[in-house]
């Protein structure tokens, strides 16, 4: 195996690790541990390229500073990347991106995402001692994506509140960009809340499968984003909200799972502009690194943590949506604002 440590001022550590026996190239990135050490998840996809796969790590370890602070954890911003299709993954691989994790010692913790099980969690944890999201152990948290579906729900109803005036989801239209592990969980909590539900997916068999399940009508993914609906729930990939995009948008809201959903301020502001309310995605999809962070921190009950802590992201989001309506400005910019004051602190107590 070998590890290429990359010169990138923006990032506390960033690793290229290669492996020719396992078939493994992949990124590590730790962005901050001013807060403590930097937790995120493994993700695994058909990059174009390294540099594509590189730039992902990056953005996402930087969301993942942005979240844990956020949500108040004392831990740091953190991600991996292994590139390939998911079903070419291996144990070999696997294994061998275990090995690179455990050469930083516990300045990054591992977790399940994109691409990813909480078995495959297990295969990783052969090779290292930092890994959350197992499905078994003293402090095991298993699949992140129910609590992470379960605060973006919470983020939307109050998103909801703030745009029609009232919580209640029952006949608004809701478009479901990605019905992975996140997304499906999401599209059952507001079927279940008795909204009308849009939904896409690259794999269109499971498009299919959703609209079956819940009621729902299937979009292709190519016009998902201009589909009429009242809230549009972004949880696949980022980078979706393009100006272009946001310019164009239908949605009255936009609140999912997926991480960095701009592609820049400038998107926000769009948004903002055209009075379409932005849910902070880091704030809105915190859920999954609360859970994963009671593993990490060894908490004894785990379930009244995470609750705390999504009631707590809970009233994140209707502190920066309200300061954000005072302010006449876009929430995302009072979002980074409130996270920023929080990473100074750590700073300067450094």
């Amino acid at each position: 195996m070998q590890i290429e440590t990359l010169t990138i001022p923006t990032h506390d550590t960033v690793l290229r690790v290669t492996d020719a026996a396992a078939g493994l190239t992949g990124f590590i990135a730790i962005h901050s541990t001013a807060r403590g050490p930097a937790a995120g998840g493994l993700r695994m996809r058909a990059y174009d390229s390294e540099d594509a796969a590189l730039a992902d790590v990056l953005a996402l370890s930087r969301g993942m500073t942005l979240k844990t602070a956020a949500a108040d954890l004392p831990l740091g911003g953190g991600k991996a990347v292994i590139l390939g299709r998911p079903a070419e993954k291996t144990e070999a691989k696997l294994r061998a991106m275990g090995r690179a994790v455990e050469t930083l010692g516990g300045r990054y913790w591992t977790a399940e995402d994109m691409g990813m099980s909480p078995a495959d969690m297990q295969v990783v944890r052969r090779e290292t001692r930092f890994v959350a999201g197992l499905p078994d152990g003293p402090y095991a948290s298993g699949d992140p994506s129910p609590r992470t579906a379960r605060g973006v729900f919470y983020a939307m109803r109050v998103a909801a509140e703030r745009r029609f005036g009232s919580r209640d989801l029952a006949g608004r239209r809701v478009a479901i960009q990605g019905l992975g592990h996140v997304g499906w969980h999401l599209a059952k909590l507001v079927r279940a809340a008795g909204a009308e539900l849009l939904v896409s997916d690259i794999d269109p068999a499971r498009a299919a499968q959703a609209a079956a399940t819940f009621g729902a009508e299937a979009v292709a993914p190519d016009a998902i984003l201009t589909a009429p609906a009242d809230i549009l729930a972004p949880c696949a990939i980022g980078g979706v909200i393009t100006e272009e995009v946001a310019s164009a948008l239908p949605a009255r809201v936009v609140c999912g799972a997926a991480n960095n959903q701009l592609t820049g301020d400038r998107a926000g502001d769009i948004l903002h502009e055209r009075g379409i309310l932005y849910a902070p995605d880091y704030v809105a999809n915190g859920g999954g690194i609360v859970n994963v962070a009671a593993e990490i921190l060894q908490v004894p009950d785990r379930m009244h943590f995470v609750t705390e802590r999504l009631s707590a992201l809970e009233r994140m989001m209707a502190h920066i949506l309200d300061s954000a309506a005072r302010a006449g400005t876009g929430p995302h910019r009072v979002a980074d604002r409130i996270v920023a004051e929080r990473l100074s602190a750590n700073d300067a107590a450094a």
